[in-house]
């Protein structure tokens, strides 16, 4: 896990967790695959490295975002639950439509809803018009939760803040054609870009 430190004169840096299991590498494990997958089988060995930047790269921002959040008792996965329905207009949304929109199984959305029900951030109602529906909505402390949450995670830059501002502007542009271009969502002109 990395947490985002200052130096003076140094700008922003990753700083190690006391979680890291050991000191960081003194070459790049990602950069030794490539040369390594190129003297043996040379085909696609740009798209395994810039496959294996990105999952390792993942594992970085989300071991910093998890480092934030965990004074809260969330994981990402909760976070995200609890500000959806921060979003929504009436602070409720039907369970299958969550799902949709946090592009994730159905049963991971009511994983989410449980452990935040449990804790007091969520309550389950049943829609008013349709039986077979059920809707989650934020409770007060959820709302109280996601502002606090929000503020310390919004503090470490998501393990970001270590890129310029012209690097993470390209680096949405090119991680967001992939998804596009992977069927991820319907392109509509240059909106978010």
């Amino acid at each position: 896990m990395a947490t985002v430190s200052t130096r003076p004169g140094h700008g922003p840096r990753l700083a190690r967790s006391k979680a890291r299991p050991s000191p960081p590498l003194r070459f790049d494990p990602i950069a030794e695959a490539e040369r390594q997958w190129r003297l043996r089988w040379t085909r696609a060995a740009d798209e395994m490295a810039a496959a294996m930047a990105i999952t390792r790269a993942h594992q970085i921002i989300l071991g910093a975002v998890d480092s934030a959040i965990s004074p809260y008792e969330l994981t990402f996965a909760r976070y995200e639950t609890l500000v959806l329905l921060y979003f929504s207009r009436k602070g409720r949304l039907p369970l299958g439509k969550m799902g949709v929109r946090l592009q994730v199984h159905p049963t991971s959305v009511t994983n989410s809803v449980d452990r935040l029900e449990a804790q007091g951030l969520i309550r389950r109602l049943a829609h008013p018009t349709d039986r077979r529906t059920t809707l989650a909505e934020i409770t007060p402390k959820g709302r109280r939760v996601v502002q606090r949450a929000t503020a310390r995670l919004t503090s470490t830059g998501f393990a970001m803040s270590v890129l310029s501002l012209q690097d993470l502007r390209l680096l949405k542009r090119v991680l967001r054609k992939l998804r596009a271009l992977a069927g991820d969502f319907e392109e509509q002109g240059s909106a978010g870009s």
